[in-house]
Parts: structure tokens; C-alpha cells; sequence
């Protein structure tokens, strides 16, 4: 298709065939091991849509296209969730009233197993308190949230988890 069709059609492409098959699901399986062979498909989509070179960097191609990259839609697939029930978590100020830097994060219970650690619940809630304070602020608002959120990972390009983790934390 690619000789035949313009760079805007070929993204239509892109979304019509392969993102809607990555982001179904992407909240359940997105933390996983397989997510890192999925992401090199998208990279290698990106590269022919683009017509770049394997030893090219997409980073770029991913803001240059605002398409989200598959940790990027993990994120906000994740977030969305916990914002739509957030009447299911517990923020620290209903916890202890000392207002302190993190009295606007979720609380987050502690737990050794694995399981519960990698689990949608426990990993959204870290999300949450990840996020900056200015995207923190608008999660009753979806609409807004999402925009904001989704224009911030547009802009930083995820390539991993730890990525976003090392992120947020600066």
C-alpha cells in the first residue's frame, strides 16, 4: 500500500488495523513482558509509514505523528480507568488530615505479592501519584484529564514503564 497512498492514509491504516488491536485490552496486558515485542511492531510501523531507517530513533516520528506509544496508551488506558472509579481507592487525606505534598495521592496498600503489585489496581494507583500535580488536579473532569495527559505523553514519548516512572519523579 505504501507506493500506492499518501503519509495521511497510511496512518489511517495504521489505526485502523494495528492500534485498534494494541490498545484492546492494553490496561490488562500493557505491564507484561510480550509488551516489548509489540512495541517494536509499532516502531517498525512507524519506520515504514515514515519511510526511515532501522537505526533511526522514533521518538520523534511518534510526536511528528502524535501517535502514543504502546506504554504511552498502557498509561492513559490505566489512568482513564482509575479516574472513571475513583470512588474505589482512597486518597491519603481521608486517611490522616496532615496536609503534606502527597495528601492528594491515592492510598496505596501495601502488599508483598507480585501478583497484587503488577495487578491494574495496585499499578494505577503508583500511576496516579506519579502524574504531575497539574495533570492530577483535573481527574474529575475525563474529557480534560485525558487531554492533558494525553498532550503530555505525546510530548515525552514513552519507551518504557521505568521511563515514566523516572519522569515523573523530576
Amino acid at each position: 500500500m505504501k507506493p500506492l497512498v499518501s503519509q495521511k492514509v497510511l496512518i489511517s491504516i495504521c489505526y485502523s488495523y494495528f492500534h485498534s488491536v494494541l490498545v484492546y485490552g492494553v490496561m490488562f496486558w500493557g505491564g507484561s513482558a510480550i509488551s516489548g515485542d509489540i512495541f517494536k511492531v509499532q516502531k517498525r510501523a512507524i519506520r515504514i509509514i515514515t519511510n526511515k531507517c532501522r537505526p533511526e530513533s522514533c521518538r520523534p516520528l511518534f510526536k511528528q505523528l502524535k501517535i502514543l506509544t504502546l506504554f504511552s496508551q498502557y498509561v492513559v488506558s490505566v489512568l482513564l480507568f482509575m479516574t472513571r472509579n475513583m470512588n474505589l481507592f482512597t486518597f491519603n487525606t481521608e486517611i490522616h488530615s496532615i496536609n503534606t505534598r502527597s495528601s492528594f495521592d491515592l492510598h496505596l496498600q501495601s502488599t508483598n505479592l507480585s501478583v497484587v503489585q503488577k495487578g491494574v489496581l495496585h499499578s494505577g494507583c503508583k500511576m496516579f501519584n506519579s502524574l504531575p500535580v497539574y495533570i492530577k488536579t483535573h481527574f474529575e473532569n475525563t474529557r480534560h484529564f485525558k487531554k492533558i495527559l494525553k498532550n503530555y505523553l505525546l510530548e515525552h514519548s514513552l519507551y518504557s514503564m521505568e521511563e515514566y516512572y523516572h519522569l515523573t519523579a523530576s
